[in-house]
């Protein structure tokens, strides 16, 4: 066997020396370089381009960085695992160990989540905030740990929704009767809609804009944010900014995944989301605030409907009523004692 052998000068041995002592000094490059002890995915439906994915992102980079390289979130957007209800499958599967979910489309397996989406309940976002970092968030909260799916503590949002379409504004509810409406899955949207004398249609986020641009649906109901990063301009030409729905998101682990990290890294990753959350909520709320003139100039035409009319037709309708028995008492009392009496 033959072995290589070189010659070790003062200069090489001084060089090397330099090198470890670099290396030593700086442990977590060397941790960044090996592999993750914990890699988990994360698979959300949002557009890449979208403030959600784009402060996801940068969390991950942070937990990794904060946890010394032990954690890796992988992050797949756009729908690239599935539709929602096939990411919702595949975490509590332990396929995917994340997901988001709007409270509304994750009523489906948590009831309690549809709270927080009730039709023409919070006016603002104080009010929003004061419910869902308060009583109301700890008594959605309660709803998952019981499917062993573990929630975070800070709601991201999404925006109050507003309603487009193609064939003119709606300023009363008389101009949603018989209209074509595309909602996500989800009761609380079909029953709100049906109540408002539409015809709601329930389709997944990533097959809207073809159901639009199709005539499936003669329009649709989302935050300005994602009516502008999904193209919806494209298929739509009236906006009205009803605000009939608030509408956040959920981060939820896999519960036993979650269960499998040590407690440091629980901390390390359950404040990196929650920070990055209280980030994004600003963002979210500057974005469609400024996302109307922006609009305007792809051809969209604005009003703003009272939305007292739209209130007063749902208590008629029995909505309200019919909703409070769903929930617990006290978790209707909740919502109650931020956005006051709705029944």
């Amino acid at each position: 066997m033959t072995f290589l052998t070189s010659k070790i000068t003062r200069r090489s041995a001084m060089a090397y020396g330099l090198a470890g002592t670099a290396m030593l000094a700086a442990p977590g490059l060397v941790r960044r370089a090996q592999a993750a002890e914990f890699t988990y995915k994360f698979g959300h439906g949002f557009p890449l381009t979208h403030p959600f994915h784009i402060f996801l992102k940068s969390a991950a980079d942070k937990i990794r960085e904060s946890s010394g390289g032990r954690f890796e979130l992988q992050i797949f957007g756009n729908n690239q695992l599935g539709g929602d209800t096939q990411m919702l499958s595949q975490v509590r599967a332990n396929a995917i160990q994340f997901f988001e979910g709007g409270g509304i489309i994750l009523s489906i397996l948590v009831p309690e989540a549809s709270l927080s989406g009730m039709g023409f309940a919070f006016s603002d976002y104080d009010k929003v905030w004061a419910a869902l970092d308060g009583d109301v968030g700890a008594y959605i909260r309660s709803g998952f740990e019981k499917l062993e799916l573990h929630p975070f503590e800070k709601m991201w949002d999404n925006g109050f929704r507003q309603i487009s379409t193609s064939t003119g504004p709606i300023n009363s509810p008389d101009d949603l009767q018989g209209l074509k409406l595309r909602v996500p899955p989800g009761q609380l949207y079909t029953s709100l809609f049906q109540s408002l004398g539409a015809a709601p249609t329930s389709i997944n986020l990533a097959e809207t804009y073809s159901a639009l641009q199709t005539k499936i649906v003669s329009g649709q109901e989302n935050p300005l944010v994602v009516f502008n990063t999904a193209k919806y301009f494209e298929v739509q030409k009236f906006l009205s900014l009803t605000s009939h729905v608030w509408d956040g998101v959920w981060l939820f682990a896999n519960g036993k995944a979650w269960a499998a990290l040590p407690q440091d890294l629980h901390k390390i990753v359950a404040d990196g989301l929650n920070e990055a959350g209280v980030e994004q909520r600003a963002k979210i709320a500057a974005t469609n605030k400024s996302l109307e003139t922006d609009l305007v100039a792809k051809g969209i035409t604005f009003n703003k409907p009272d939305p007292a009319p739209f209130r007063d037709k749902l208590r008629a309708a029995g909505f309200y009523k019919d909703w409070a028995t769903r929930y617990t008492p006290e978790g209707w009392a909740a919502l109650e004692k931020y956005v006051g009496k709705l029944t």
